[in-house]
């Protein structure tokens, strides 16, 4: 084994020296277990690169350094200490531990395909307001996950708690930057258009989440997040995310907040990422929203959220309940709704009566006589 780890360090001096300012791979190179390697100048991988145990780092004081190239490389360990940055225009994954030590990793925010790639429960630590990941971020595992994202010289972690103990892949980015007008995620996500129990929205920062799997989300915010404008108190604050098929923000939930209006965490009820364009704090205290509709039930006779509630109807008598799957199958209506819908079919359209609706994402539409209606998602988890 010394004698392999040997040959590996004397290949890759070889190769540093001759090519002098970048390192190229063509074949097939393997860190193996207890070896290290540092690269001082830019790396290009167009050859297999992933089979890796032992530590890779990256280091410069002076200047940038790039990751390229055709295949994604896979490290085992890795540290991170370029003072003007590491860029990768190729995906890089860590399948153990990262350590942040000076700079950023930067990632295009214009190319989900190319992002810091924690795979197999990788964790990292050192991040801070000048050493995170400007850019996107994936996390593969069975594990919560804090992603080590922000903007510019801003850390702003976001959470995903998981509802299962599956290997789950979810990506997210941070984004310092107005959703009426966002730099990459393609149309308007107006912050004027939003459900009735919202009041305001923010309009100046917001997340990018995707993933497959519902799960629970935590969003943190600054000083520079002006929480005191959009609430009077933290147990106003909810999360929301902006649905792309509903055309406005949507409320989220608030399970837990912590904190103060400079610094604190809120944690969302269970939600589907990919069900959501964006996420970011809004508030249900300034404005007239006075009904408030949960945004998960789970109907399992435990007396815990076994029907989905609606709070506040007893402000708009003659009201008219409409539930539809994710294809626009209406499954539940009720006048006057009386917080009883515990995820059954009343089986008058398409689907059979007294059947248990699956595990999944619903929408419903809240007819009020008297003010706005209402229409937004539900979670159904069993």
């Amino acid at each position: 084994m010394k004698n392999l780890i040997l040959y590996i360090f004397l290949f890759l001096t070889f190769a540093f020296a001759k090519a002098q300012s970048v390192f190229h791979n063509f074949g097939n190179v393997q860190i193996h277990d207890q070896g290290q390697i540092g690269f001082h100048i830019d790396l290009i991988n167009d050859g297999d690169f992933d089979n890796n145990l032992g530590l890779a780092g990256f280091y410069n004081t002076q200047n940038e350094l790039y990751v390229s190239g055709t295949n994604q490389p896979i490290f085992y360990d890795m540290e991170v200490a370029v003072d003007d940055d590491l860029f990768l225009e190729v995906a890089v994954g860590v399948s153990n531990f990262l350590e942040f030590l000076d700079g950023r990793v930067i990632t295009p925010r214009n190319q989900l395909d190319i992002i810091l790639d924690f795979t197999n429960n990788g964790m990292y630590l050192g991040e801070d307001d000048s050493r995170h990941v400007d850019g996107y971020v994936n996390n593969n595992g069975d594990l919560d996950f804090t992603f080590p994202i922000g903007d510019d010289f801003r850390l702003r972690t976001m959470s995903v708690l998981r509802e299962d103990n599956t290997f789950i892949s979810y990506t997210g980015a941070y984004f310092f930057e107005d959703p009426n007008a966002p730099s990459t995620l393609g149309a308007p996500l107006t912050t004027s258009s939003y459900q009735n129990s919202l009041s305001i929205i923010s309009n100046l920062e917001y997340w990018d989440l995707n993933g497959l799997s519902p799960a629970r989300v935590t969003l943190t915010w600054d000083e520079m997040s002006d929480i005191e404008i959009l609430a009077d108190d933290l147990t106003s604050l909810r999360v929301v995310g902006f649905s792309p098929t509903l055309n406005q923000w949507i409320n989220l939930g608030n399970t837990s907040v912590s904190g103060d209006f400079s610094n604190g965490k809120i944690t969302s009820e269970v939600l589907n990422p990919n069900l959501y364009t964006a996420l970011t704090f809004g508030s249900i205290l300034k404005g007239n929203g006075s009904i408030t509709v949960y945004t998960a039930i789970s109907p399992n006779g435990d007396g815990i959220n076994d029907t989905l509630i609606i709070e506040g109807l007893e402000t708009s008598p003659n009201n008219e309940l409409f539930i539809y799957n994710r294809w626009g199958v209406e499954v539940f209506s009720k006048k006057n709704y009386d917080n009883s819908f515990g995820g059954i079919s009343d089986g008058r359209f398409t689907i059979n009566g007294s059947k248990k609706l699956p595990v999944g994402t619903y929408f419903y539409v809240l007819k009020l006589k008297d003010q706005r209606d209402l229409a937004g998602a539900f979670y159904i988890n069993r």
